[in-house]
């Protein structure tokens, strides 16, 4: 896995299955990617597999369609990337002693990771793993992002992805382009300046001191897959670079970069 390149962490929203036919945010996705030096390989934790102990899942299997109500095309998709088991290896191997991983044989990446990679590296010739959250606790996920740093520099695309206001239950318009509620805009307002300002204690109290609360997110696993890339960073303390804003049936997909 050795390279001289490194590469960067990120914070993506991903959206849903009809992500993929918005021109908009695909289009944003997409740039974005080319922007990125080619990653090696990819490491991707997503908000739809929540699983302790860390977990990985297995290459060459079916994906996991895990969404309903949605056209019958997009359970047909596939996204078949090349062997990810020697990143596996590496990934287990970083893990403390008495922190076992447990390698997944049948697991296959959710629609949180191939969703969004599929807009961004449409060729699918870029090994991809999936980890699992192993638990909410954003001090727990930032240590992790830690251990997994030195990825970077092995040329490993370390991303977290979920969606920074998830407040499905309290939606009324289910449009894309849908005006954002107030607890949507408060919310990824105050996450947007905690960010800019590098406040991870802010972020991590999200609970408590965020506005829009508990709207924005009732469930919180769209949220911490942030702090496993803030984890990553160079500088978990460092502003984040915006590479995408805005909203999208309400929620907000703003999306960064971090050095």
């Amino acid at each position: 896995m050795d390279s001289t390149m490194t590469m960067p962490a990120l914070y993506i929203g991903h959206g849903a299955p009809p992500l993929l036919d918005d021109p908009v945010w695909a289009g944003e996705l997409a740039s974005w990617a080319r922007d990125l030096p080619r990653p090696k390989a990819i490491l991707i934790v997503s908000a739809h597999w929540e699983s302790a102990p860390v977990s990985l899942s297995a290459s060459n299997v079916p994906l996991v369609y895990d969404f309903g109500g949605f056209a019958p095309k997009y359970y047909q998709m596939t996204y078949a990337t090349p062997d990810a088991s020697a990143l596996a290896k590496r990934v287990a191997a970083m893990m403390p002693q008495g922190e076992p991983v447990h390698q997944h044989r049948s697991r296959g990446l959710d629609h949180g990771a191939w969703v969004p990679l599929k807009i961004m590296y449409p060729d699918a010739d870029i090994p991809v793993l999936q980890m699992s959250l192993p638990t909410e606790d954003p001090y727990k996920l930032l240590k992790l992002g830690e251990r997994l740093r030195p990825l970077r520099d092995e040329g490993v695309l370390i991303i977290g992805s979920g969606f920074l206001t998830h407040g499905l239950p309290f939606l009324k318009d289910w449009s894309i382009e849908a005006a954002a509620p107030g607890w949507s805009k408060d919310f990824d307002l105050w996450a947007a300046e905690a960010l800019s300002r590098g406040d991870i204690d802010e972020l991590a109290a999200y609970k408590t001191k965020a506005p829009g609360m508990p709207y924005a997110h009732p469930t919180v696993e769209h949220y911490i897959p942030l702090f496993i890339s803030l984890g990553a960073s160079r500088n978990a303390d460092d502003p984040r670079d915006k590479r995408i804003d805005g909203y999208w049936m309400g929620l907000s997909k703003r999306s960064f970069q971090m050095a």
